[in-house]
């Protein structure tokens, strides 16, 4: 059975920072793409950020490129989600994913195979 649990969310102030990591686990982790979705309320679930599954390439919503670093630790099954600059509207539920699809999946929900349940980050004025 696949899990992936996310931790490291919570409130902070803006221009904080926050580092989320996911651990997997029934996987083999080396083997898959993983990435970070957000959903803020009312809206639909985006793309934060991925990495390929050596961790030589990684991927960002413009929203977030140059104030977020996503990595991943091979041998301890951990992606991480390193978040400077935070502001409002970086507040949604973040959600950790895996799979196995190719490059041009990686920005959307369908490339991903599992999800973790969610860790809130809630940045306020």
């Amino acid at each position: 059975q696949v899990e992936l649990v996310e931790s490291g969310g919570g409130s902070v102030q803006a221009g904080g920072s926050l580092r989320l990591s996911c651990v997997a686990s029934g996987l083999t982790f080396n083997t898959y793409n993983m990435a970070w979705f957000r959903q803020a309320p009312g809206k639909d679930r985006e793309f934060v950020a991925a990495i390929r599954r050596s961790g030589g390439h990684t991927y960002y919503d413009d929203s977030v490129k140059g104030r977020s670093t996503i990595s991943r630790d091979n041998a301890k099954n951990t992606v991480y989600l390193q978040m400077n600059s935070l502001t409002p509207e970086d507040t949604a539920v973040y959600y950790c994913a895996a799979g196995l699809a190719v490059l041009s999946a990686t920005r959307v929900e369908s490339g991903y195979r599992h999800w973790g349940q969610g860790t809130q980050v809630t940045v306020s004025t």
